[in-house]
């Protein structure tokens, strides 16, 4: 050839390769992201056939990182995460903790040195935000109860995961076994760090925010979507790059932080819509180097280790889950979809392995062992889905069991005695306080209309309470949250949750004790609204449909008005 084209050549191994492996994954109705690791392992070293440029597949795995947490910072809202704060903050770092220190200890067992097990015990403990969004998504419960705790988890895990990216180089010394690590110097190293990385932040937030979404809008006036989207993948990779030439910090944090201050601008939508067909392409090129350091060996040689690494992920972390969220008093149908949200590992594990070893804190073998434990637990989560709702059903049969489990002496779960002795009566049931309930809700108080809201959320719940407002926490698909609402004597169900199959059981039930109830539901589709309306829902509202009558509505009053005008003489 008359010049190299290593380059081309990777990317198109790469992107066709993980075209096919990730249209078969899809059609198994499994993650695509596990087609793009088997492309990686296909065209990695450690399999026989062609072999890619590890070197260039690590450049494009660094801007694959550098988008990927660009994505995450962009997507980053601290009012969701305020929203679940009591549970998401506590319930991710003890997780991580019980994962650190299960990985820990089967590492210690193996005879690793304390430095390796905590990497490799810090890998095993956050999951993929990729798989999580994704499955969420298609369940069409991200934007439920459950989805915000589950999304709320995972930004908390990830912020831990930025911290350890920032800390572990400068504590690589003393964590490694070879006595090199006890210095006078590692103090002052620490502080040196952070003092950089909070400068960093300092600037990202105090000029950043301002300067970055200043630029966007300038840019955007142009006209010019070609320079829209070359703004924005400018900032992120440059502000990346910045960070980690002038600042040491970490491109994976200052993409991050690009992402958060472009998302003060009122064109963060746009600029992820825009930057979001770069940032998936890159995103596919980082998974496939991941896997192409995948040694499949490991599955040979090594299985009682991966079992006990899948062991780990899918049954520790997810126990582990379950508990703190029955503990923190939330419904059981969120224990189960919280635990299983986070029983997987995906994009962080990745970038904390491949920085462990460079930093010579993990073995070969820890590297292989976390890309096996991540590509058979992102193969087994779906099929955790699946599981979840029977799982529900046998504990909930198991009357006891549930009992014990779901602290029926919870005070937020039925209405308080002096509500209960005026005996409420006539009154509309709102299942769900979110984005429609709220409003619903505030119309509702305005016109002095009695009501009483169920919700899962027990921060709603408490703050609903704090301003007298009649609530009980509970899944509202559970019949003894209604009964706790009276159902039986209201005079009016409002479902405010957009999630058909909750609803259905919640009409069900709801006709079954009080017959002349009316009531009103939303949802998405017409597939679904007439699947709610052979549930003998009294109305159902449709999301688009509603919006093309509102619009429809405003366009006929504007051009009767217009109409009008014309035919009054000047």
């Amino acid at each position: 050839m008359p010049h190299d084209i290593s380059l081309i050549t990777t990317i198109a191994a790469g992107l066709g390769l993980s075209l096919i492996f990730g249209f078969i994954a899809a059609r198994l109705k499994l993650p695509v992201l596990l087609g793009y690791l088997l492309a990686g392992i296909v065209i990695g070293p450690s399999t026989p056939g062609f072999v890619a440029d590890l070197e260039l597949a690590g450049q494009l795995a660094e801007i694959g990182v550098m988008l990927l947490m660009f994505g995450v910072g962009l997507h980053f809202s601290l009012n969701d995460l305020l929203s679940v704060k009591r549970i998401a903050l506590p319930g991710a770092v003890v997780q991580i903790t019980v994962a650190t220190l299960l990985g820990a200890a089967v590492a210690h067992l193996w005879g690793w040195s304390l430095g390796s097990g905590l990497v490799f015990g810090l890998a095993l403990s956050c999951a993929s935000t990729v798989v999580l969004l994704k499955a969420l998504e298609s369940r069409g419960i991200l934007d439920t109860v459950n989805g915000r705790i589950a999304v709320g988890w995972l930004v908390v895990e990830d912020l831990v995961m930025v911290l350890v990216l920032v800390l572990l180089p400068p504590m690589a010394g003393l964590l490694k076994d070879d006595g090199t690590g006890v210095s006078g110097n590692l103090w002052m190293t620490l502080v040196y760090t952070l003092a950089q990385v909070s400068i960093f932040i300092a600037l990202m937030l105090v000029v950043g925010r301002r300067f970055f979404p200043w630029l966007l809008w300038q840019v955007a006036r142009t006209g010019s979507r070609e320079l829209f989207t070359l703004c924005v993948i400018a900032a992120a990779v440059g502000i990346a790059y910045g960070s980690t030439s002038l600042f040491g910090v970490s491109f994976a944090l200052g993409a991050f932080f690009a992402g958060m201050v472009l998302r003060e601008s009122k064109l963060s939508h746009r600029a992820a819509e825009e930057s979001l067909p770069l940032r998936d392409a890159f995103a596919v090129l980082f998974f496939v180097s991941v896997g192409m350091l995948f040694d499949p060996q490991v599955l040979v040689e090594e299985p009682l280790h991966v079992l006990a690494v899948v062991g780990i992920i899918v049954f520790g972390k997810s126990i582990a889950a379950f508990g703190l969220v029955l503990l923190f008093r939330y419904p059981l149908n969120t224990a189960i979809t919280v635990s299983v949200s986070l029983a997987q590992i995906g994009e962080f594990s990745f970038i904390l392995a491949s920085l462990g070893a460079s930093l010579g804190l993990l073995p070969m073998e820890g590297q292989s062992l976390i890309l096996a434990g991540a590509i058979i637990s992102i193969a087994l989560n779906p099929l955790m889905f699946k599981l979840s709702d029977p799982a529900q059903k046998w504990i909930r049969s198991r009357s006891r069991l549930a009992r014990m489990l779901e602290r029926p002496d919870d005070p937020l779960a039925e209405l308080p005695n002096n509500v209960q002795t005026h005996h409420v009566t006539h009154h509309i049931v709102l299942a769900g306080y979110g984005r429609v309930g709220r409003r619903i809700g505030q119309i509702l108080l305005d016109k002095g209309i009695p009501f009483v809201v169920a919700d899962q959320n027990r921060e709603i719940v408490e703050s609903l309470r704090a301003k007298g407002i009649h609530a009980v926490v509970g899944d509202c698909s559970d019949p003894a949250t209604l009964i706790q609402a009276h159902i039986a004597r209201a005079e009016m169900l409002i479902i405010g949750l957009a999630d058909t199959f909750a609803a259905r059981k919640m009409l069900e039930f709801s006709y079954t004790l009080n017959p002349h109830i009316r009531s009103v539901a939303r949802c998405y589709s017409e597939e679904e609204g007439q699947l709610l309306l052979k549930e003998k829902a009294g109305q159902v509202f449709i999301g688009e449909l509603e919006l093309a009558h509102s619009m429809a509505n405003h366009v006929i009053a504007v051009h009767d008005e217009l109409q009008e005008l014309h035919k009054t003489p000047a």
